[in-house]
């Protein structure tokens, strides 16, 4: 199917009943812990998924597209947004590792940096981030202290926010952790718990005042993310479906 022409029924329908189906499940979980359903904003990870489905996704409701490489998202944007008629532009957010070598190009494709791991690559947003908007970003955190994962230890938070607290184009407004894979969800929720408290913990800190949000949760676990106070889930696979070639 050519990127230039409509979306099918059979691209669109799906991919419009697993969103309402996920956002069925959202409002249970944040019913269960006394939240409000709105208090939770749905990022669709687009990653590797094709113009077309991301397209649909955009035009079922998805607001948020969450994207892990750079070339990926530059190549991929111009053609959903051809693709979604009169429905909103999305906002971009990069849940990737980024090379500090790429933030130039960056800071022009993303609304919000999700995995913001050091000074100098907050310096170099800061720079390139010339017009528009401050940049949304989160700290990315090791909460699992697992060796293979980016993201700073919960020791280190505090440091880059303070190290961050004179920036003007960059403004640190949440956390975002992956937790230790696992087959049980409920297996995920002291880690959710603990991004939790550092948050709270954290809001009181210099370069903590603008700290609310919390980015956990993904497609197997985002109910119990709820449950702790998440305030982003990102969901791939239960929107989507398999990526090509998976």
């Amino acid at each position: 199917m050519s990127s230039e022409g409509p979306l099918s029924a059979e691209v669109e329908e799906p991919i419009r009943e697993r969103v309402a189906a996920v956002r069925e499940r959202i409002a249970q979980a944040a019913r269960r812990a006394d939240r409000n359903p709105a208090e939770v904003t749905l990022v669709g990870v687009s990653k590797r998924q094709p113009p077309e489905r991301v397209a649909a996704a955009i035009r079922a409701g998805i607001r948020e597209l969450g994207e892990n490489y750079v070339q990926e998202t530059r190549d991929k944007q111009p053609r959903v947004e051809a693709l979604i008629g009169d429905s909103p532009r999305p906002r971009w957010r990069m849940i990737g590792s980024l090379q500090r070598n790429k933030a130039r190009v960056a800071v022009g494709l993303f609304d919000a940096i999700e995995t913001l791991d050091r000074i100098s690559l907050a310096n170099e947003l800061e720079k390139r981030r010339a017009e528009g908007e401050p940049l949304s970003a989160f700290v990315q955190v090791n909460i699992s202290d697992e060796p293979q994962k980016s993201g700073l230890p919960c020791s280190e938070v505090a440091g880059l926010l303070e190290a961050c607290a004179g920036l003007e184009r960059v403004q640190i407004e949440g956390l975002m952790a992956v937790p230790a894979a696992s087959a049980d969800p409920e297996q995920s929720r002291a880690a959710f718990a603990a991004l939790r408290g550092l948050r709270d913990e954290l809001r009181g800190r210099p370069g903590g005042e603008h700290l609310a949000e919390l980015s956990m949760g993904m497609s197997s676990d985002f109910e119990v993310a709820i449950e702790e106070g998440a305030t982003f889930v990102r969901i791939g696979t239960a929107i989507f479906g398999p990526r090509p070639g998976a």
